[in-house]
């Protein structure tokens, strides 16, 4: 609330040196952004001020000085105000304004600024010595003309779905921050992206770390959500299939003079049990008889070290080295999600291309642009990038990732009651100083459902959860969540047929169950 002290203060006149002459302030700041409310109180007040006999005895001129006072010593600058009336809901995708002019600064306030803004009129004209217009004089008069409406493909209930869950999982794990990003994955509609901590766009005075959305700009190592990407290449490769053994090492394999190792002591497994046990020793068998030449080519079809065309502003593009630049273990380590950077985006629309019958889509945020009667001025369709592994293959790897989501996998806490679901669990070390360090982790778990029918794909992701740190611990659970509530809005056709309870005959104290049976 405005005091008379501040007032009083502000009042206060200061001097400023103009082409080596001193002039003093004309006018002062008070408040910005008052509502249309308060600026009529204001009004109000002002001219009901009364100054007393000091008023009353004033000369002539004088009387006149308090009329101006009571018209024109406090005016208001005509201007707009944007109002987000959901407050923080999708704010990292909404973004926000400045303050002044109303130029994005963040999301779609920044990318489509330009068809946001509009266009404001103008009039030339001439006025006489009492600033009224002459209107004979007039020879220029330019309508102002209202920006464009941007229509996302953002469904706000499952958007607000979505959020409720983030911040429970962000109470019970105490992350640094945990997101989460929801997919159509046969057209690459971007229904829901969440960031916790989040902001509020109506006040974003808060800490710099809450306004970044952490889907697009994150950089963590994926760990062994990776592992889709090597598996599902060696199998359009046709270098194994699902059933091929491979030695796992009892959990220890010395290559290229560093040992990798396995949370358990794994001997042969399956190509389809080394990913849903998530071996990292088993994966790396796979990257080494796929080749450098080969991952490096299936990692950038996939989308990774690229920027996705999301219309967000501050994408990264992620981190994949050149293959000049690996060493001679990197063949066996980004296989395990080590040695190379995704963004949360990027994995999830992977993931995506898997469930799509292989077919990268560009993420799809917006879908059309209206004017303000409604009528569609542009409307957006979905684009395929590529085909990045054939349907048969991505029927294999949709096979295994069910296996994933069993009693049998990883990712058992994200299985749900009336859908089969198709994902993977991931959990990497996080490097400090160039050390990974055993403490701290990003853990992820990203998935479809239904699995051979896919209706959405769901990452979540945990910067260094507290306690659990496993993927298929902390996010899992969260998938589930999300994916259950998803399921019963969006009226998902449920592929799992429910069990039907075996009748049971009764058997009463002093009866002959054998003569029960004639």
């Amino acid at each position: 609330q405005t005091t008379e002290a501040y007032i009083l203060e502000r009042l206060q006149s200061s001097v400023r040196q103009v082409s080596g002459q001193s002039v003093t302030n004309p006018y002062v700041v008070l408040q910005k952004k008052i509502s249309v409310e308060l600026w009529t109180q204001i009004e109000q007040r002002m001219r009901a001020l009364e100054f007393g006999e000091e008023e009353k005895r004033a000369p002539r001129d004088g009387r006149n000085f308090y009329a101006a006072l009571r018209q024109r010593a406090v005016f208001a600058k005509d201007d707009q105000l944007r109002i987000y009336p959901n407050e923080s809901l999708a704010a990292h995708v909404v973004g926000f304004v400045e303050n002044e002019g109303l130029n994005g600064r963040g999301g779609i306030e920044l990318t489509f600024n330009s068809k946001l803004r509009g266009i404001p009129g103008w009039r030339r004209t001439e006025i006489d010595h009492q600033r009224r217009e002459l209107v004979a004089f007039r020879d220029q008069d330019v309508e102002p003309r209202d920006g464009l409406n941007v229509v996302l493909t953002l469904d706000s209930a499952l958007q607000h779905m979505v959020e409720n869950e983030l911040a429970e999982g962000f109470r019970k794990h105490a992350p640094i921050s945990i997101s989460a990003t929801v997919v159509r994955p046969r057209t690459g509609e971007i229904l829901a992206m969440a960031n916790v901590p989040t902001f509020d766009p109506n006040r974003t005075g808060g800490a710099l770390d809450a306004l970044k959305n952490r889907v697009i700009t994150d950089l963590p190592e994926p760990g062994s959500t990776f592992k889709v990407v090597v598996i599902s290449a060696a199998l359009n490769e046709q270098l194994i299939h699902l059933g091929d053994e491979l030695d796992c090492e009892k959990g220890r394999f010395l290559f290229a003079g560093r040992t990798l190792h396995d949370t358990h002591a794994y001997g042969l497994l399956t190509v389809e049990n080394i990913l849903s046990r998530s071996s990292n020793i088993g994966a790396a068998k796979v990257g080494i008889r796929l080749g450098e030449a080969n991952l490096y080519q299936y990692m950038r079809n996939f989308g990774f070290g690229s920027l996705s065309g999301i219309p967000l502003p501050g994408e990264e593009r992620g981190i994949v080295h050149p293959i000049r630049n690996w060493s001679k273990v990197s063949i066996a380590q980004i296989p395990m999600g080590h040695g190379v950077a995704v963004t949360p985006l990027q994995m999830v629309m992977a993931m995506s291309a898997i469930a799509n019958r292989g077919k990268l889509m560009r993420p799809m945020l917006v879908d059309r642009l209206e004017d303000d009667e409604g009528h569609i001025v542009a409307r957006y369709q979905p684009q395929p990038v590529r085909q990045v592994i054939s349907e048969s293959a991505a029927a294999d790897m949709v096979a295994a990732l069910k296996v994933v989501v069993s009693p049998d996998g990883t990712g058992d806490k994200a299985r749900l009651e009336h859908y089969t679901v198709a994902g993977k669990t991931g959990t990497a070390q996080k490097i400090v100083n160039g050390v990974y360090v055993n403490d701290r982790h990003f853990s992820s778990f990203i998935g479809f459902f239904p699995a051979d029918n896919p209706e959405l794909c769901i990452s979540v992701v945990m910067d260094e959860p507290k306690g659990e740190h496993y993927g298929g611990q902390t996010a899992a659970p969260i998938f589930r969540n999300i994916a259950e509530s998803a399921a019963h809005y969006l009226n998902i056709r449920p592929d799992v047929e429910p069990e039907v309870a075996k009748p049971t005959l009764a058997v009463f104290p002093g009866s002959d169950p054998a003569g029960a049976k004639r």
